[in-house]
């Protein structure tokens, strides 16, 4: 593969990441504030979002790698109407907008609650639209390998699952660091980080399901139109495609169980904090080994 292929892997791992990153922590954020009100929410999460603006911002410029000539970047998104990739370009952009619009209100505390509230909302819709539109880039019938439906789904799930884990390893991040400047706010942080990561092991292993029934699929879908693809990504690349699939596993399986058990018990939260950045990088390398796998193994016919 080459420099612009990985700007591809590097472009849809993190944009994904961060869209699953803003859902998750919105939905934490939401429920921690009818729990246990705003401040505690706030403490938990608003360093949290304060990360996930520069890991789109590094997705973004790695996909100027992708283009020919990165000045006529502003041309790609000439044609909404037709075109997927001026889509993708065209919300990446409102995401990172609209995501930052939500983060200075957020930390200036713009507006009230619901308002702020329904600013993240629609940051989290425009984010989902644009998962979408980066899955539509690749239905296409000269391309028989991506022309499936596991395409969206697997995108989506990979949204999430990265989403979930790498909130679990921010506020953990954010927890210590709490306990270091505040001590004094520290044991109610405890409870609510305890909370958030038995939540988030739980889904991981309910993503980790939907994973591997989507990845036998493909396989089947694939082998289905594209036997040359499949018989790569069994053969060729065989070894990367069994890792991919043992570091998903011990990430978001096996450590999600260890991450639920954990954090069930008060007293373990520095094994709890282990487990969850372990679980994090596993899966991301995880991911990133499947994305890769998804360029490598493509072929194509006709005209493209």
């Amino acid at each position: 593969m080459n420099v612009r292929e990985w700007a591809l892997i590097t472009f849809t791992i993190l944009a994904q990441m961060s869209v699953g990153s803003f859902i998750v922590l919105g939905i934490v954020h939401y429920f921690t504030a009818k729990k246990s009100g705003e401040k505690q929410a706030d403490e938990l999460s608003d360093r949290a979002l304060l990360a996930i603006g520069p890991v789109l911002a590094l997705g973004m410029a790695a996909s100027l790698l992708h283009l020919g000539n990165p000045i006529n970047a502003y041309k790609a998104v000439t044609n909404l109407g037709t075109s997927w990739l001026s889509r993708e370009i065209f919300f990446g952009v409102l995401f990172a907008v609209a995501g930052a619009v939500f983060a200075v209100m957020q930390w200036k505390k713009i507006a009230t609650f619901t308002v702020r509230n329904v600013v993240a909302l629609v940051a989290a819709i425009i984010g989902v639209a644009l998962v979408y539109s980066m899955s539509m880039v690749y239905m296409m019938p000269t391309r028989p390998g991506w022309n499936v439906i596991t395409t969206p789904l697997s995108f989506y799930v990979t949204t999430l699952l990265l989403g979930v884990l790498a909130m679990g390893a921010a506020f953990v991040a954010n927890y210590w660091y709490v306990q270091r400047k505040n001590p004094g706010c520290a044991s109610d942080q405890c409870v609510l980080l305890r909370d958030s990561l038995r939540w988030f092991g739980m889904a991981s292993i309910v993503l980790l399901g939907f994973q591997f029934v989507l990845l036998p699929l493909w396989v089947a879908l694939m082998a289905g139109s594209s036997s040359a693809s499949a018989t790569m990504l069994v053969g060729e690349f065989g070894i990367v495609f069994a890792l991919r699939l043992a570091l998903v596993f011990l990430g978001a399986g096996v450590l999600g169980i260890f991450l639920y058990r954990a954090a069930s018990s008060p007293g373990q939260e520095k094994v709890m904090g282990a487990v969850a950045y372990v679980a994090f990088a596993f899966v991301l390398v995880g991911e990133v080994l499947g994305r890769f796998l998804f360029y490598a193994t493509a072929t194509h016919f006709g005209l493209q």
